[in-house]
């Protein structure tokens, strides 16, 4: 590990000008003790690490020193290549800029590591967006995406609901959630804002990015903020309550139809199984509307309750469909359109068990 460790404090030094003691140690996670001898260690192996003393002081390269990417292991090297999105660079208008960094890191690996980025590239492949939707890339993203980088402010205007806004924004971040780009960003303090909100690319109409660039708050955490605005606005949407009768059945697919953690949280607060295996459960949905299509994911495996509405529209439902399947058999002898779940061309599907949940 000590390897690993002494190559991990070359990089930090050559990528800032200097770093105390203290800095590296908690970058390490090692003592200063050990900071100070490992310094040793790669000054008599030939690295100009430099100590200067004194409040000013800490450790530095000299003479223009850069190490080669010679010590990593085919599994860093492998890894380093899954760190780029190909779709999303593209998107953004990153793409030859990836491939031209893609190509100076393979420059500088290690003969037998250069395949890196191929046994890589044929091991994973990230697909955002979400089953039987298009994905289409905003016309504004690659300006949204320029700014970003830049840190400069940018003046937007966005639908919401029927009306357009204008904002002067600092864009601090970029996610794209299930094929779909969101902007992180900050209302311009000069405009009076502060406040960090969440913008949906592909509803700006206009954006015109200036030449003042913004100071960043070195506190902003952009993955910690989206899952913090994630699981707030989950839970906003969620304003009624409907009751519902699951089988064992259904309850295993009620986490594939509803936001997972709501229904996660609902079924542990739930009474035990009645005498035929029911379980009575109290769910928040967004509305009645909503919770109608997504239960229906469910079909028999679930009886609503409570409100009585939505009851009688299931209730309506139903009687249509025993009109339609009549005895329950289809006209050719089969057993109805999807007999025992198989796909129909040989295979288990790609869906596995769990198509009922419309996954």
């Amino acid at each position: 590990m000590r390897a690993a460790r002494l190559i991990k404090m070359v990089l930090l030094l050559q990528s800032r000008p200097a770093m105390t003691a203290a800095e590296l140690a908690e970058e390490l996670e090692v003592s200063e003790r050990t900071v100070t001898r490992d310094a040793q260690a790669l000054s008599e192996a030939g690295v100009p690490v430099y100590a200067e003393r004194g409040r000013a002081g800490g450790y530095r390269l000299i003479g223009g020193y850069r190490t080669r990417l010679t010590g990593l292991a085919r599994g860093e090297a492998e890894a380093l290549f899954l760190s780029g999105v190909p779709g999303a660079l593209r998107e953004m208008g990153l793409e030859d800029a990836a491939s031209a960094a893609r190509l100076k890191v393979s420059a500088a690996l290690l003969p037998s590591l250069r395949d890196a980025s191929r046994t890589a590239a044929q091991r994973f492949h990230l697909d955002a967006p979400n089953w039987f939707r298009e994905p289409r890339t905003p016309e504004l993203l690659p300006a949204v995406a320029d700014a970003v980088w830049d840190d400069r402010t940018v003046a937007a205007r966005y639908r919401r609901g029927e009306d357009e806004v204008v904002r002067e924004l600092e864009p601090y971040g970029l996610v794209l959630k299930a094929g779909v780009w969101y902007l992180c960003a900050r209302v311009a303090r000069a405009a009076g804002g502060g406040a960090f909100r969440v913008y949906r690319i592909d509803r700006f109409t206009a954006v015109d990015a200036g030449e003042e660039r913004f100071a960043r708050d070195g506190d902003f955490d952009l993955p910690t903020f989206w899952a913090e605005r994630a699981e707030q606005f989950a839970r906003s949407i969620l304003r009624s309550e409907v009751v519902v009768r699951l089988s064992a059945e259904g309850v295993r697919g009620l986490p594939y139809v509803l936001d997972a953690r709501s229904a996660r949280e609902a079924l542990e607060a739930a009474d035990a199984p009645d005498a035929h295996g029911w379980v009575t459960v109290t769910l928040p949905v967004e509305s009645e509307e909503v919770a109608h299509t997504q239960l229906r994911g469910l079909g028999p495996e679930v009886e609503v309750l409570a409100p009585e509405a939505l009851r009688e529209r299931f209730a309506r439902e139903a009687r249509r469909l025993a009109g339609l399947y009549g005895a329950g058999t289809s006209g050719d002898g089969t057993d109805g359109m999807y007999g025992d779940g198989a796909s129909g061309d040989g295979t288990d599907g790609m869906y596995g068990d769990a198509h009922q949940a419309g996954t």
